[in-house]
């Protein structure tokens, strides 16, 4: 006969706002709901206002962990990333948030552990931590990390420097890492905005990218955040041939 043992989960004691900033969090029953509830309440509004669209889907790896780099330029970018991904990996999709920003007070910290499940990112102490701890997150299988390599918003539109933090976490990697670009979200709500525009949202998915042959280093590092910036780039540069620029407000 099998035995069973009950263990009981290591943040009981703590306050809930305690449980949300920490990381890997407990499983909580509760917090599942109201993140599939508001992932489907986040889709349609994207659909409706934003008249949102998805073009590279076909990109995404039906299974195993993968990686997701993409410009930065507003709050929509973690949902509109979120919501090309299947409702079934919502509990397994992990955005990594500025731990200084998202982390402080209860409106953004429920917002960013509940609602889109943020991983707390540090982007001045800690980076080493919180790189360690995205590794961690990937060795497991089927989840998926969410990196804005820039580190914040852009204030202009244009898409920034990508820092070497990204080259040193996928540098010798098995991991796929997708290049992705977003278009219009500057426009719908920047940093100078203080509530979203219907303005139209375009997402592109690129095809993934392996880089397992490379040796972890600081060269290797800054050549793969070069390389990764210009995927992106590439992908901007290609949607704006090709279609509407949707970026300028």
């Amino acid at each position: 006969m099998k035995h069973w043992r009950y263990d009981t989960a290591e943040d009981l004691e703590q306050s809930m706002i305690e449980r949300l900033k920490h990381f890997p969090r407990e499983p909580d029953i509760l917090v599942y709901m109201i993140r599939s509830f508001a992932a489907v309440c986040m889709r349609a509004w994207l659909r409706i206002y934003h008249r949102y669209e998805i073009s590279g889907l076909e990109n995404l790896p039906s299974r195993g962990s993968f990686v997701m780099v993409a410009n930065h330029s507003s709050h929509l970018d973690a949902p509109c990333l979120i919501s090309a991904l299947p409702l079934r990996k919502l509990n397994h999709v992990f955005p990594a948030a500025a731990a200084d920003y998202f982390f402080q007070n209860v409106p953004r910290i429920w917002f960013a552990a509940v609602v889109v499940n943020s991983l707390p990112f540090g982007r001045t102490v800690r980076v080493r931590q919180s790189l360690c701890l995205c590794e961690k997150l990937i060795e497991n299988p089927d989840n998926v990390l969410i990196i804005f390599p820039e580190g914040t918003r852009t204030a202009t539109g244009e898409l920034g420097h990508f820092r070497p933090g990204i080259g040193a976490l996928l540098a010798g990697c098995k991991v796929p890492v997708l290049p992705c670009y977003l278009d219009g979200a500057y426009a719908a709500w920047n940093r100078h905005q203080h509530i979203p525009r219907p303005k139209k949202l375009k997402l592109v998915i690129g095809p993934p990218r392996i880089f397992d042959q490379l040796t972890p280093g600081k060269e290797s590092s800054a050549a793969l955040a070069v390389e990764l910036q210009q995927a992106v780039q590439e992908l901007a540069t290609h949607h704006e041939h090709h279609g509407t620029h949707l970026q300028n407000p």
